[in-house]
């Protein structure tokens, strides 16, 4: 297949290059030259701007487009239009922050979408990020109706996560000591490996397959006890873990995700159980954690470059004092 990426520079595209070459398929890249602009020097690259710079792609046919890039739905919509009759089958790179009712586990694709209250309003913001990603898939559902796969991703972990809301924990863990440990140690726990996600979504775009899928894993319910001791025997690491309480850490002021990753309070734990049989049905095989674990610890430990996310020593310590400290503690 000729297989259009829109971006694949930064981490989750690199993994779809990555798998859609390695399936013998022919690719281009669409881009606009400013992360990682000496990336794959062999690939034909195709550099602008989306946002009303597709004409350098007229005149050009593709089996297949994938959009990892896509925010704002007038762009999305316009996108999509424009490859309606230069590309057989699109692939929307959504996510499970779409649903309106993140406190419930189990979430299904039929669950109810969020919105925006001014859909022309471009400025992304976590409140409004997975209502105009909803509308997103609206706009290229309606441009290529029948021919769209919207894959809605949880949190992806793996080599050249720009984030570190995974790769946070294998870190600090190998760093040792003491380490708050966030919430219930068996609060359930979600994440995919990028590379797992980037085969299934060539494959799916190989079978022409479309509709909407969860796209997260494990396959099967797992706790947050049992990801950090995972870590702890992938990394090795002297470590305590010291369980800090959901209402603790709201009242501290504990930033969900960012500065505590794999981490979000009840009125959003289905970000964390969210149902995936339908693609796991499918064919999407997420792999073991040591696997996932390991590849990102290996790649992160060799940058030099300060965490995207999580607690700094500083701000870690001074929380263990205080949870130790509160009034009424037990034990």
């Amino acid at each position: 297949m000729k297989i259009l990426i829109l971006g694949g520079t930064r981490f989750l595209g690199r993994h779809l290059v990555t798998a859609a070459l390695e399936a013998g398929h022919a690719v281009t890249l669409f881009h606009r030259g400013r992360t990682n602009p000496d990336l794959y020097p062999e690939l034909e690259r195709v550099i602008g701007d989306r946002d009303g710079d597709l004409s350098r792609l007229a005149g050009r046919t593709f089996d297949a487009v994938i959009d990892t890039c896509g925010y704002h739905p007038r762009i999305v919509g316009a996108s999509a239009a424009f490859f309606a009759e230069r590309a057989t089958h699109y692939t929307f790179i959504s996510s499970i922050a779409v649903y309106r009712d993140l406190s419930k586990a189990g979430i299904g694709e039929g669950a109810e979408l969020s919105t925006v209250e001014d859909p022309e309003d471009e400025i992304v913001t976590p409140a409004r990020y997975g209502g105009l990603k909803a509308l997103c898939e609206a706009a290229a559902e309606a441009a290529m109706p029948g021919r769209v796969l919207h894959l809605r991703a949880g949190l992806l972990a793996g080599p050249f996560d720009p984030t570190d809301r995974f790769t946070y924990w294998p870190l600090r863990i190998a760093r040792g000591g003491e380490i708050l440990a966030p919430g219930s140690p068996e609060d359930p726990v979600q994440f995919l490996d990028a590379r797992d996600l980037a085969r299934w979504a060539v494959e799916m775009a190989e079978r022409r397959a479309c509709g909407v899928y969860n796209v997260v894993g494990p396959a099967r319910r797992r706790t947050r006890r049992a990801f950090l001791e995972r870590c702890r025997r992938v990394v090795g690491g002297e470590v305590t873990f010291t369980w800090v309480s959901e209402a603790f850490l709201c009242e501290a002021g504990v930033v969900p995700f960012t500065e505590m990753p794999l981490w979000v309070p009840a009125a959003a734990s289905g970000l964390l159980a969210v149902d995936a049989s339908r693609a796991l049905s499918e064919g999407l095989s997420p792999s073991p954690w040591e696997k996932t674990i390991r590849d990102t610890w290996q790649w992160r430990r060799s940058i030099e470059r300060p965490l995207g996310a999580g607690l700094t020593p500083e701000r870690e310590a001074e929380l263990l004092r205080r949870w130790k400290r509160r009034p009424g503690k037990k034990g």
